[in-house]
């Protein structure tokens, strides 16, 4: 029997998509379409009407089970395209190093960061490592958070990359919360190996493994200065390329490494970081397929610049954002607050950051046909706030938690 859910007394319902679109770019990212004194009413799971309460009262319609927003808003779920949750441990010693004047490669240099990472995770059981993993997935989805991309990387062996994959299955198929794992092998050079040697392990016998298992949806790799070159993602692209995996690249972190016109060159779903990005760039991105995605968490935490997100709506494009979420550089899945920093650091306006967190960053996962706006026949992904007096007051009350109750393929979740 079909179960049918209706929230009823929503002050606002936010980014309501009639005729949905798989992306947003220019001006259309500042548009988010609402409707006041709403109904929204889902079965099995997906979305299947919305209006104003008068309708649902005038029609007479019914439901089994009845949930009072009592006021608040309701928006889609946060959709967040970029994280690294799968770790062990912490690393608040580099924090603590960054303090002190210490810089990302310079710690890189002396063995800390992905290599420190990597160690830990060798040493951790798999077990473990899940149970890590799945403790910062509940904490993202208790603020909102619907769909999660997670990556591979820390690993740096094949046996600990499969590892990791492993445990990223495993939270899908335990989680209500919408995963896609990402193999990101070329995220370092692993201890004791040359660049080459290293490449040709990721390309002859990683790729090849994860393949066979089919433990990823997408491939990365981390183009930047001082990690791998344009001709290195080159290759390992086209070795991920036979395995049905599609890119998604860490581009122009640290510099402005070739790794934009990589990405768009193999069709990436994203280029993501882009703080060291060109102007000059936004004509390579113009008309490709690619979701240029700002990690604004990442310049927040590092004091480093931001990516030019301001310049590339200006110019026509779209633009996603994304957590990070990772244990040396964003120890944060808090998409509320990415939202916010879009705003502020970004200079978005509030509109175009929830779009920016909720479509678009589905799109840049792939999944912006049932994720990331309001709409007949999408997953009913939502969230309810506690009563407030605008959607811009969601980055303006940038830590007052907002968000009353989560929604997941229409259940409410408990946390």
């Amino acid at each position: 029997m079909t179960m049918r859910t209706v929230v009823v007394n929503i002050k606002t319902l936010a980014c309501v998509d009639t005729d949905p679109k798989e992306r947003l770019q220019g001006e259309e990212m500042a548009g988010m379409p609402t409707i006041d004194n709403a109904y929204l009413l889902m079965e099995q799971g997906r979305i299947t009407a919305y209006g104003r309460m008068d309708e649902w009262a005038a029609a007479g319609m019914h439901a089994d089970l009845e949930v009072d927003a009592e006021g608040g808003m309701v928006l889609p779920a946060w959709c967040d395209p970029h994280t690294h949750i799968v770790y062990a441990g912490s690393r608040e010693g580099e924090f603590v190093d960054k303090i002190r004047g210490m810089g990302y490669e310079e710690i890189a240099r002396r063995g800390g960061g992905i290599l420190n990472s990597a160690d830990r995770l060798h040493a951790c059981a798999e077990d473990d490592l899940f149970r890590q993993a799945k403790g910062r997935a509940l904490e993202m989805m208790a603020k909102g958070t619907g769909c999660i991309e997670i990556k591979s990387g820390y690993g740096l062996n094949t046996a600990d990359e499969l590892k990791m994959l492993r445990v990223i299955r495993r939270l899908k198929q335990e989680l209500p919360v919408r995963i896609v794992s990402t193999f990101l092998g070329a995220h370092a050079v692993a201890r004791g190996m040359s660049q080459p040697d290293y490449v040709r392990l990721v390309v002859e016998e990683m790729i090849p493994e994860v393949g066979r298992q089919q433990l990823a949806d997408f491939v990365d790799v981390f183009c930047d200065r001082g990690f791998f070159t344009p001709a290195d993602t080159d290759r390992i692209l086209e070795a991920a390329a036979k395995w049905g995996m599609r890119p998604k690249i860490h581009a122009d972190e640290l510099a402005s490494s070739g790794g934009v016109e990589v990405g768009v060159a193999w069709q990436a779903l994203s280029v993501d970081h882009l703080e060291s990005m060109e102007l000059r760039q936004i004509e390579t991105l113009r008309g490709s397929v690619t979701m240029p995605t700002a990690l604004p968490g990442t310049s927040f935490f590092l004091n480093m610049p931001f990516a030019p997100a301001r310049q590339l709506i200006d110019a026509g494009l779209g633009v996603a954002v994304a957590s990070d979420y990772n244990p040396g550089s964003t120890p944060s899945g808090d998409m509320k607050f990415v939202v916010s920093l879009a705003c502020i650091k970004l200079r978005l306006l509030p509109a175009e950051a929830i779009r920016a967190a909720t479509l678009n960053a589905a799109y840049a996962m792939g999944l912006s046909a049932d994720y990331g706006s309001i709409a007949k026949g999408k997953v009913a992904n939502f969230f309810i706030t506690s009563p407030i007096p605008s959607v811009d007051f969601i980055p303006y009350a940038y830590t007052t938690p907002l968000i009353r109750k989560v929604f997941l393929q229409g259940k409410e979740q408990s946390f």
